[in-house]
């Protein structure tokens, strides 16, 4: 049976970026301005390579190759194939990000070739001051949206919050959002990179340059009848499992251990990501091996495994596709 992997995290430096990936899991600095680590990444030129035991070095893509229905599960392997579906990141904002959209499965195939990104954030460590953009406050027509992304006043359209510990915010494709400054969100996503950028405050790079903008790609792509969501805060008891979101593309929880907790897993028939948000534990596989799961790190559990055992103190997000 193949064991429990751990994959070596991939770091992004960006100007919007800081050092609190590092200091979340306990590492080296990856540098000042890390505003993206990517978990568990299939994309091309960006594959996540298994971090040690027999698999060392291995990429998740020749993973999937070689043993794709023992990872994946019979009924998402034919469903993906060897391409795996998901996308994990950690993300440190020390800026407002850009104002994006991304497009649904049809439109991403139609246009990319590719799949679409329905995405969630489950909010960590924000600062006191932390916020971010999610959907329109507003009526909003595809005329009403140029004319405010021309004058510079598409921000004021958009339902700003100031992010907590616990909240969750899912954004299904087509949902017009920006993470402000002072977030730290753990994101978890469709398999793609496909973002159309609306609007970035208008800021210059080093050369004087402004960012490019997809504005009329965005126009398609948007849901204008997609408003004000009401904020999700999730918690879980010591013990005990809750639900963090559920949709087509990927089923999370939160599982708060206090010393043992047994997760099941044959009924998902799928494989489960286990992503450790706070504390220390060790994950013992059901043929007794473990594996470490500090703060910050990700492990991807087979679907051949039927249980496993998460010892320690701490919290985890699980991830698996129905």
């Amino acid at each position: 049976m193949l064991p429990v992997l751990k994959f070596t995290p991939i770091f992004k430096s960006v100007l919007w970026g800081g050092t609190r990936i590092a200091e979340f899991k306990g590492i080296e600095s990856q540098g000042d301005h890390v505003g993206e680590s990517w978990e568990l990444s299939p994309m091309p030129g960006h594959e996540s390579e298994v971090a040690d035991g027999p698999f060392k070095g291995k990429t998740l893509p020749e993973m999937l190759h070689e043993h794709g229905r023992e990872i994946m599960g019979e009924k998402l392997y034919e469903r993906y194939g060897d391409h795996f579906p998901l996308l994990i990141k950690f993300i440190d904002s020390t800026q407002d990000l850009s104002i994006q959209v991304h497009p649904d499965d049809e439109l991403a195939a139609k246009r990319h070739n590719s799949l679409g990104k329905t995405e969630m954030w489950y909010s960590v460590l924000p600062t006191p001051t932390a916020y971010l953009y999610a959907g329109f406050n507003r009526g909003m027509t595809p005329e009403t949206f140029r004319s405010m992304v021309a004058d510079s006043t598409i921000v004021d359209a958009l339902t700003k919050y100031y992010t907590k510990p616990g909240d969750v915010f899912f954004l299904p494709a087509g949902r017009v959002h920006a993470i402000g400054e002072g977030n730290f969100v753990l994101e978890i996503q469709e398999a793609s990179d496909i973002t159309y950028r609306i609007y970035d405050y208008n800021r210059r790079d080093a050369q004087g340059n402004l960012r490019q903008l997809h504005v009329d790609e965005s126009v398609d792509a948007i849901n204008y009848n997609d408003k004000t969501q009401e904020v999700k805060n999730v918690t879980a008891k010591p013990g005990e499992q809750a639900l963090v979101e559920d949709c087509p593309y990927f089923t999370t929880t939160l599982v708060n251990v206090d010393g043992e907790f047994f997760l099941p897993l044959a009924k998902r028939q799928s494989f489960t990501l286990l992503i450790a948000t706070k504390g220390s534990l060790v994950v013992v596989d059901s043929e007794g091996r473990e594996t470490s799961l500090p703060q910050g790190q990700t492990l991807l559990v087979p679907a051949t495994m039927p249980a496993v055992t998460l010892r320690g103190t701490g919290e985890v997000v699980t991830v698996y596709i129905k």
